[in-house]
């Protein structure tokens, strides 16, 4: 403590959060195929997607992975190996599912280059959060404001497009989206 008796203010550090869940990594059209009732079956799904990060300037990527999660389950797709998108077309098309992200404004546009569909019961995040008068507007911001819980964003700028993603990318992908659906379901009861 400061002899003069000067107050310190202290970070608060929170547990660190992962998503508990079952983690499907889906690479083909066929296992989207088999994931899919799941996926038209829920009633929310937490949304994301993942692209490479790019360093130089005009230097831009394809969307690699697009991250849907239920409670118990988290879908990771591969998009470079998927070439019938009707599956997801239909749940982002679906007025029932509500799909919940934070900044999915730029995620959907950058899906839509890749495949047509028009945004059904899409949920900014952020939006849910200021109506709420919560303070901190970024994922990991409002992971501790609301869970208490700490969120690792270390593995974001990776290279999403990889042969084989690393047991970190998986994890943070899985509880990027699912982690927004936790944080909606706490703001709105």
């Amino acid at each position: 403590m400061d002899p003069q008796n000067k107050t310190v203010s202290a970070k608060v550090t929170y547990p660190r959060i992962h998503f508990p869940g079952t983690i499907h990594l889906i690479t083909s059209d066929q296992e989207l195929a088999a994931i899919s009732p799941i996926l038209k079956s829920a009633e929310h799904l937490g949304f994301d997607t993942e692209t490479r990060a790019s360093f130089k300037v005009g230097e831009v990527y394809k969307v690699a992975l697009l991250q849907l999660a239920t409670e118990t389950d988290a879908f990771l797709i591969r998009l470079h190996g998927i070439k019938h998108f009707e599956s997801i077309t239909g749940i982002f098309e679906n007025p029932k599912t509500v799909k919940v992200g934070v900044a999915i404004r730029d995620d959907l546009k950058q899906l839509q280059k890749l495949f047509k569909f028009t945004p059904e019961n899409f949920i900014e995040l952020q939006t849910v959060a200021k109506e709420k008068g919560v303070k901190n507007m970024g994922l990991r911001g409002m992971t501790e404001e609301l869970l208490q819980a700490n969120l690792s964003k270390k593995a974001k700028i990776s290279n999403w497009e990889v042969k084989m993603l690393s047991p970190d990318q998986i994890m943070y992908a899985a509880t990027d989206a699912w982690i927004g659906l936790k944080l909606y379901q706490k703001l709105v009861d």
